[in-house]
């Protein structure tokens, strides 16, 4: 039998640092400060590969007289100072007044488009905020065309929009009766409505998303109290939900109204290479300025003024909003 020993608290401490010895390396304050921007510089140089470098190129071809004939070697094109810009802008000749009918077409489009895709989101974030069953597979739905691809969501739209064979023609006029004969949805003046539509049911998805996100910061003390109060749903929305929301509602306005306004892909894939004149958009417009005339400067005099159009409406828009929060904090 062995004696067990036990080793008093003062020699079974154990000194977790000796006098003198080496400590870590730390890292300094500058190496720190220059890490984010070390992580972020790969992202930068793609950024400047990929869209700052083509629009100084474009910039570039707009002060040249750029044709077919250059198109080997750009750099070669007769210098042309302001002469694609003076042609894009005369609105008394037929390429500056195909320039601005295009243009108020956008705006007309951007205003609908961006006003029901809010209102769409805005109405269904709000009413799926409260609990019941089957609220999971309604958020799930809803965000079925924002995440399709787009080529395949506009081609699909482009098949059911034909006039003999296609589902829409096929409920409206065999089905309920409506019209005397089935509708050209693509060409004429219903193009604009076709258009207006797909650009509705793509885009209304983000809206929702950005609006269900911002109402999560809500506190629901304030509609409980508002509810004793007695406040209704709309009073609840109205004096409650939209102010809360305020500041996620300019963002999301602006973001819209600079993708709606410069959306390419969903009328070059619903009408082709040539759009119908009631839904000319400009940046169709452009495409077909460069692509089909082969004037590649005043082409790109028309993008640069489209640039320059949207950088002046989103300062405007900022600085407005701007002032109106802080009037609204003061």
């Amino acid at each position: 039998m062995t004696d067990t020993v036990i080793t008093p608290p003062s020699e079974r401490t154990v000194r977790r640092t000796t006098p003198g010895a080496a400590r870590p390396p730390r890292r300094s304050g500058r190496r720190r400060i220059a890490l984010p921007y070390l992580l972020l510089l790969p992202a930068l140089l793609l950024e400047l590969l990929v869209h700052l470098v083509p629009m100084l190129m474009g910039i570039a071809m707009s002060f040249r007289e750029l044709t077919q004939f250059y198109i080997r070697d750009w750099s070669s094109a007769p210098w042309s100072a302001l002469d694609n810009y003076t042609v894009a802008i005369d609105f008394d000749a037929p390429v500056g007044q195909a320039l601005l009918k295009s243009f108020f077409t956008t705006c007309l489009f951007t205003v609908l488009s961006v006003g029901l895709c809010w209102l769409l989101g805005t109405a269904a974030a709000i009413f799926l905020q409260e609990n019941f069953r089957g609220r999971g597979f309604l958020r799930t739905l809803f965000l079925v065309p924002y995440a399709l691809p787009v080529y395949a969501a506009v081609i699909t739209w482009a098949f059911m929009f034909q006039r003999d064979n296609g589902l829409i023609n096929h409920v409206l006029h065999d089905q309920l009766g409506i019209g005397d004969s089935p509708a050209f949805w693509l060409i004429g003046d219903n193009s604009f409505w076709a258009l207006l539509i797909v650009s509705v049911w793509k885009g209304w998805p983000f809206a929702f998303l950005t609006v269900m996100a911002g109402l999560q910061n809500i506190p629901r003390d304030m509609y409980e109290a508002a509810a004793l109060d007695g406040a209704g749903v709309w009073k609840q929305i109205r004096h409650i939900t939209l102010p809360s929301l305020h500041s996620v509602n300019q963002v999301l306005v602006l973001v819209l109204f600079l993708w709606t306004f410069n959306d390419f892909n969903t009328p070059f894939v619903l009408f082709g290479k040539a759009a119908p004149e009631a839904a000319d958009l400009i940046s169709l417009h452009i495409y077909q300025s460069s692509f089909q005339t082969w004037n590649f400067g005043t082409g790109s005099a028309m993008s640069v003024l489209l640039l320059l159009f949207l950088l002046v409406v989103t300062g405007v828009y900022l600085l407005l909003t701007t002032r109106r929060r802080k009037a609204t904090d003061a």
